[in-house]
């Protein structure tokens, strides 16, 4: 019997069943193994972009000293991972379980793509604002009486919202701003964990 042969006759119905079942079993833990991978990476990333609007925050809030170098680089978190970077951050086959994130977010990909660029938005325009960072909190970092909210709520930002320039606003609105958005996209795109 030649080389042909003997494959033939080892290749039975049932051992090709049996490696195929064995590579959809490789296969699978492959994909598993690289969405964890995903999965992880995105976790720590939102840490990340969670202390760092908490340290911004507590130097607003007077719990923390301000450090202009502190503020930059806390800034800088949050516009490197936002924007583009969030977007990439949840890629099909990487939702539901065992993460937060919500399968839903492929059936409105473009509304979850809106949120992320605004987050992103006003995370350079936080940034900008940081790299020019004074020695100390002067009055016009500070979020002033009567300036426009960004129309967003959990219900999702209301018609005809006047869209304000990112630029002209004081750095602890826009810190105000980019987590008014978290929460608009956790509570529409997050499942709890417990």
């Amino acid at each position: 019997m030649d080389r042909r042969g003997v494959l033939a006759a080892a290749v039975t119905p049932r051992t090709a069943i049996l490696a195929l079942a064995a590579s959809l079993v490789l296969a699978s833990a492959t994909v598993m193994a690289s969405g964890n991978a995903v999965v992880a990476a995105r976790q720590s990333s939102m840490k990340d972009m969670a202390a760092a609007a908490r340290t911004i925050a507590e130097m607003f809030d007077g719990k923390r000293a301000y450090q202009p170098e502190s503020f930059k680089a806390a800034a800088g978190t949050l516009r490197d991972r936002t924007g583009a970077a969030l977007i990439a951050e949840f890629p099909a086959g990487s939702l539901g379980a065992p993460s937060g994130a919500r399968e839903e977010i492929d059936q409105a990909r473009p509304e979850f793509e809106t949120l992320a660029r605004h987050i992103g938005l006003l995370a350079a325009a936080l940034s900008s604002k940081a790299d020019k960072a004074p020695a100390e909190i002067t009055g016009d970092m500070r979020m002033g009486a009567g300036l426009p909210m960004d129309g967003g709520s959990l219900l999702g930002k209301r018609a005809n919202a006047a869209e304000i320039n990112p630029e002209k606003l004081p750095v602890e609105h826009l810190l105000h701003l980019i987590l008014q958005d978290c929460s608009s996209c956790h509570s529409r795109f997050r499942e709890k964990l417990e």
